[in-house]
Formats: structure tokens, sequence, C-alpha cells
């Protein structure tokens, strides 16, 4: 999915799903906990999954040179799990499987704190 949301549209997923930024909620001394905030609408949000195999820099002269029958040797090992990047942040290191003759991806292993590293 490659579709951006716009500020309107951010807009009214936080609307409906009735969230009201300017409601700070009180706390209290009781034991009882606090109601939790459903976050569902948070999932209507697009974002675009990469799964980047390797990279490598060659010289134009070089890419000039490539034909049909080129390999090109990249920067990773084989066996090496790949990135998974969420809206081009590195998300996780995942491997490549096969689902019902569909490729899919198995995460390995998550980078960072988490969603919050995605905003920067």
């Amino acid at each position: 999915m490659t579709s951006q949301v716009t500020d309107s549209e951010l807009d009214n997923l936080l609307n409906d799903g009735g969230l009201a930024l300017d409601e700070v909620p009180a706390l209290t001394s009781d034991a009882s906990p606090a109601p939790r905030q459903d976050l569902s609408f948070f999932g209507k949000i697009p974002v675009h999954l990469t799964l980047e195999v390797a990279s490598t820099e060659i010289s134009l002269k070089e890419l000039m040179e490539v034909d049909a029958s080129s390999v090109i040797v990249l920067d990773k090992l084989a066996g090496e799990p790949l990135d998974l990047k969420v809206n081009g942040a590195l998300f996780a290191k995942a491997e490549v499987v096969v689902m019902n003759g569909n490729y899919g991806l198995r995460v390995l292993e998550l980078c960072g704190a988490g969603l919050d590293d995605l905003a920067r």
C-alpha cells in the first residue's frame, strides 16, 4: 500500500476512535485500574513495509557493463537476516519463508525501542 494519509484523514481517524487529545485522565489513588483506551483505530493507518536484501556500490562504468548474464555481488552473506523496514526505518530482522506457495517473512528480531523510532 503506497497511499499517504492526509492531516484531515488522520483527524477523522482520531475523532472516529473517540480519542480526545485535550482530555487528560486524572490520577486517582484508588486501587481500581483505569479503563484502557481503545486504540484499534490506529490499525487503519497505512504504512509502507519493505524487505531490504542487501546493497552495494559500483561505478557507473561497471553499471553500464551489466547485461542479462551479469552477477552483482552484494554486501550481505547468504543466510544472514534481512532488514525489514517500515516507512524506511529499520523495524526488524527477518528471513524469507514460503507459506502455501507464497513468500512470507519470519521476524527473527525486533530492532529499536518500538514504534516511537518510526516517527523520526
